[in-house]
């Protein structure tokens, strides 16, 4: 394994489970000192766990990404404890299910608050910290982002607003070599997905829109993400990198 990331520190949001502890144990494996963040200690103390066993240095704090106070705390908390913010990755996200019609503004602001507020207030941080030394931000989007999705039109549109949101931050950032890039992946293997998938009609029919055969592993994401946080990517900012197996390229894949 490369050491890519040797003296850095990095950010890792939703950090408890799938893409948000494989890129932390992904980045650690490659030298990084990692801080992840969540709602619920015990997932995150087993994360970090398994990262020290093999040898990573890691740290865990909880932390809600949809309250801004908290989150920018934990941002600067960890610049100031580790010495520098060098990776921010907002991988948190949240959303709700259902019809436009069933939608309440309620359950509309909820597909927002983590998803866009959370990697406003992450990114906003990061810039501040990363001023004088550059860094690199990773945001995660959606295919739901790219193409229309019934009954998720909330996820739909906070997904889309972290992309052009992301290009604009690369604008921004990039003067003071601050890059700012996103993942797009489609279907996950992860505790968020594992109830659609544990279903084998679901699983099948799913795996028959993917043009590779198979839904996405979360090291296969990971993977992504710390190409885009490292100085392999040093001339790559405002891009929108899909992991998806080729979903987006597809228009529509013939079903027996």
């Amino acid at each position: 394994m490369q050491s890519r990331f040797k003296g850095k520190v990095a950010f890792v949001t939703g950090g408890g489970s799938g893409i948000g502890a494989a890129t932390a144990q992904r980045l650690a494996q490659e030298g990084a000192k990692v801080v992840i963040c969540g709602r619920r200690q015990e997932p995150l103390d087993e994360v970090v766990t398994a990262i020290q066993q093999q040898g990573g240095n890691a740290f865990a704090m909880k932390v809600d990404v949809s309250n801004e106070q908290s989150f920018v705390q934990a941002l600067e908390q960890t610049a100031k404890e580790h010495g520098s913010l060098d990776i921010l990755v907002n991988n948190a996200m949240a959303f709700s299910y259902g019809s436009i019609e069933d939608m309440t503004t309620e359950d509309w602001h909820s597909n927002f608050t983590t998803s866009v507020d959370g990697t406003f207030w992450g990114t906003r941080t990061a810039m501040k910290l990363m001023k004088a030394n550059g860094g690199a931000i990773v945001n995660l989007s959606s295919i739901c982002g790219e193409l229309g999705t019934p009954m998720m039109a909330g996820y739909s549109a906070s997904k889309a607003a972290v992309v052009n949101f992301s290009r604009a931050a690369a604008a921004e950032g990039a003067v003071d070599n601050i890059r700012v890039n996103v993942v797009v992946p489609a279907v996950v293997e992860t505790p968020a997905t594992a109830g659609m998938l544990s279903d084998d009609t679901a699983l099948k029919n799913t795996n028959r829109l993917i043009p590779m055969g198979r839904v996405g592993r979360s090291d296969e994401l990971a993977s992504a993400i710390a190409f885009l946080a490292s100085d392999d990517a040093s001339y790559i900012t405002g891009a929108c990198l899909p992991v998806d197996g080729g979903r987006a390229a597809v228009l529509i894949t013939a079903m027996d």
